[in-house]
Formats: C-alpha cells, sequence, structure tokens
C-alpha cells in the first residue's frame, strides 16, 4: 500500500492535482452527487475530488464516506490496483529523450534556472517526462511537506478496499497519458512552470472554497485562462468526460456504483453531471445522507 499511495500521488500531481469541483448554479453546491432514474434500480454516486491537500486541511465528509459505504463498487480515473496500471504509472515519468535535447541551449539554460526555484535543476530532471516536470508544480504550491500530504482518492481506495468493495477504472493511464501529451508538450509545461507563485495562491483559494462546498467560487477560479486554455480544457476534461458518460450507464446498470473523479471533470455544459443529465439521469446534490 506504501508504493501504491506514492504512485498515486504521482499520478494525481500530473494531472492537475489543484483542479477541483465547480458546477454551473449557486443552487447545487456540494460535491457528492446523486445519480437515479433512467432504469435504475439504485442510486449510485459522483464525488468531486480535491486530489491532493495538506492533512490540515484534509476532510472527507460523512456524506461522501456513507455514499461509499451504501454502494456496491468503487470506481476510481485509473485503477490503482492493477499490476498493469501500476507498471504502467512508472514509466509514465521516463523519457526517450532528455529534456536537454528537446530544447535550445537558450530553452535549456532557462528551464534550469526556473527548476532552482523548485529545489531542482536540469541536471537532475534531464530524464523526466514532461509529466515529472508538471508534477513539481503542485508539490511547489503545496504548504506543507510531502509528509503530510493526504491523498482524497487513496483514503476512498483504502476505504472500499477494506469493505471488500470491487474496484475499477474508467480509464487506462495510456489514455490519460494521451490526454495530457496533446494538452501539455514540453514547452507548455515550462510555461507552467514559470507561474510559480500564482499557482500557490491560486491553490490556497481553492481548498477554503472546496471545503466550504461552494462550487460557483471553484468554478470561477477554474475558469483562469492561465491554468488552462481552450484547447488544453478539450484534451484533460471534455474529451475525456464524454468517453466516461459513455461507460458510466453500463457500470451504474449492473451495481450501484460510488463515482471519484477530480471535481473539474463535473462542471459546465460538457462536464460528468450535465452529460449524464442528457442521457436522461436524475443527477441532484447530496447535502445529506
Amino acid at each position: 500500500m506504501k508504493n501504491l499511495v506514492k504512485l498515486g500521488l504521482a499520478a494525481l500531481l500530473s494531472t492537475g492535482s489543484i483542479l477541483l469541483n465547480a458546477q454551473r448554479k449557486n443552487t447545487e453546491n456540494s460535491t457528492l452527487w446523486e445519480i437515479s432514474g433512467n432504469e435504475l434500480t439504485k442510486p449510485s454516486y459522483i464525488a468531486g475530488t480535491a486530489h491532493i491537500m495538506c492533512s490540515k486541511d484534509f476532510e472527507i465528509k460523512t456524506k461522501v464516506m456513507k455514499a461509499l459505504e451504501k454502494s456496491e463498487q468503487f470506481v476510481m480515473e485509473i485503477n490503482y490496483t492493477e499490476p498493469t496500471e501500476i507498471a504502467a504509472m512508472q514509466k509514465m515519468y521516463q523519457t526517450d529523450k532528455k529534456l536537454s535535447e528537446q530544447l535550445s541551449p537558450e530553452e535549456a539554460n532557462e528551464l534550469d534556472k526556473i527548476l532552482a526555484d523548485y529545489g531542482t535543476d536540469l541536471k537532475k530532471m534531464d530524464h523526466s517526462s514532461s509529466q515529472g516536470l508538471y508534477a513539481l508544480i503542485s508539490m511547489k504550491a503545496l504548504p506543507c511537506p510531502q509528509t503530510e500530504i493526504k491523498l482524497y482518492e487513496i483514503e476512498l481506495l483504502q476505504n472500499a478496499l477494506k469493505n471488500k468493495k470491487k474496484v475499477s477504472g474508467l480509464e487506462k493511464v495510456e489514455d490519460q497519458m494521451t490526454s495530457i501529451n496533446k494538452a501539455y508538450d514540453l514547452k507548455a509545461v515550462i510555461g507552467q512552470l514559470k507561474m510559480g507563485k500564482e499557482y500557490e495562491i491560486l491553490l490556497k483559494e481553492m481548498v477554503e472554497a472546496f471545503k466550504k462546498e461552494d462550487v460557483q467560487s471553484l468554478y470561477t477560479l477554474f475558469k483562469n485562462d492561465k491554468i488552462m486554455n481552450a484547447k488544453q480544457e478539450k484534451a484533460m476534461l471534455t474529451d475525456r468526460n464524454k468517453n466516461w458518460a459513455e461507460k458510466m450507464p453500463e457500470i451504474m446498470k449492473k451495481e450501484s456504483a460510488f463515482f471519484a473523479v477530480g471535481g473539474a471533470h463535473l462542471m459546465g455544459e460538457n462536464g460528468v453531471i450535465q452529460l449524464l443529465r442528457s442521457k436522461g439521469y436524475t443527477v441532484k446534490p447530496v447535502s445529506s445522507l
């Protein structure tokens, strides 16, 4: 489990770990949603997660744990219990071509200077993939040491395993890698690294909003175009949301499910909630269970 936690942290960091939950109406403020109707015999649930938080801010609300307990299966973005997925994750941060070989001398020198702000340098990171570089952003933005980081999905996973629930994933590591590469090439990641302090401020505001389940504020914060432009949003959110929304009906039809996904996937016209509603499901915020 210790190695699983480490890999989970790395994967969550590389997939936009500060992206949280948002939805379109002030009256729909919740990080937990119930899915019913459309011939479902039992309700399922979807929780928007904050991926990673410092232990001092971390909390899984009682209603979320109760929803997980009521569900017959636990579904994550990626199934961290599959050996093949773990192996794929381990390769995720390696690159066949050194970073320095992908950049001009001037660009490599600039990256080396940027990395100094993250406590490392290009020599140490030269064999990392762009995803490995991207993970540095969230690590720096979090105002606590790595030993005090809590992983929302891993906490839920441990509970699900303890209660012997079936565990599965909505996509494979390879799928996620394809999306990340479409959204953030090396130069785009370097641009994100330059933001530095801006990420720290933004993450703090997001965490506070998430703790209050103030999804409207989270939506406003998330729409900061410095984090994600239209092309990146399509690759990281829209396309993946549509793929997941196609898979979820079959999963829910068989057994009640508890889905845990990065909260940004719930939001907007192309968010999972609206996509499920368009398929005829009733999806409503849960205040308590």
